[in-house]
């Protein structure tokens, strides 16, 4: 593998079409597509201060490194990368890539970060500021994520997440097989419109969750006091320790609450079969 070491470049394409090589301490300076159109690539303690530094690159590892502000829209239409130990301070990081996986990774500005990524693993990772991370991924797996960003998972297909924080607004909006382990998830109108959304051993805040989902399950979850309206045209089965709120017009399925149920609500608007049990201890 070819060593480039210790070097400065900056303008455009100081790097393009390189192949099988290895950067350590390098620094793209101001300018664009410092790293273009490469193939099998390692950078390891290397600064990047231009924008789209890293677009078409296939097969590489990043590690130890920096993305500056300027960096904007650093990493795009990248297959099968590898990222370990980095801070990223620039937003609208990862897009349209197939193959990412991120560890020990910290944004401090997650704004349209991992944007259509399909195969992506993230594990040990900090998201802030910033919204619509994660928007139409598929395929993905998170552990120990601590995130403070807007409209978190929105759209997302075949998910896991395990010991998440999210602390968020209207997050997993139109998800498709998803499953949450063991998080918090803080947040308003958390899952609408979402399809086989399962939850367990999830601590849930925030005003009217789970609402309009076509087969929720919930396991051992609980909920905070804000958590009003819950459950409305949703069709799931839900088992819930501790007090509830609200309860409002669920469509169909079973709710099993051990605690008390402060307020059910059922009006005319309740849509068909409007069968849904609900039990309490």
């Amino acid at each position: 593998m070819n060593l480039i070491k210790d070097k400065t470049f900056g303008g455009e394409r100081p790097l393009f079409a390189i192949k099988d090589s290895r950067l350590e301490n390098v620094t793209i300076t101001e300018g664009e597509s410092g790293i273009k159109c490469c193939r099998n690539l390692e950078a390891d303690g290397c600064h990047f201060y231009g924008k789209y530094p890293w677009w078409h690159v296939d097969k590489s590892l990043i590690t130890n490194c920096y993305f500056a502000v300027g960096s904007r829209s650093a990493i795009w239409y990248s297959n099968d990368m590898t990222m370990r130990d980095c801070l990223i301070d620039g937003p609208k990081f990862f897009r349209e890539m197939d193959g990412l996986t991120l560890e020990r990774v910290r944004i401090t500005d997650a704004d349209e970060t991992f944007w259509k990524v399909k195969n992506l693993k993230v594990k040990d990772c900090v998201l802030r500021e910033g919204t619509y991370p994660f928007m139409f991924c598929e395929n993905v797996f998170v552990e120990n994520l601590d995130v403070e960003s807007k409209y978190v998972f929105q759209y997302v297909k075949n998910a896991e997440i395990h010991n998440a924080r999210i602390i968020t607004k209207d997050a997993f909006w139109e998800t498709e097989n998803v499953t949450v382990y063991d998080s918090i998830l803080d947040g308003e109108f958390l899952g609408w419109h979402s399809k086989n959304l399962k939850l367990v051993r999830c601590r849930i805040s925030g005003e009217q969750p789970l609402c309009y989902v076509n087969g929720l399950t919930l396991e051992d979850c609980s909920f905070d006091a804000a958590s009003d309206r819950m459950f409305e045209d949703s069709i799931l089965e839900a088992d819930i320790n501790g007090d509830v709120t609200e309860i409002k017009n669920p469509r169909s399925g079973h709710i099993r609450i051990r605690g008390k149920l402060a307020q059910l609500t059922i009006d005319e608007n309740i849509l068909a079969p409007a069968d849904c049990k609900i039990e309490t201890d």
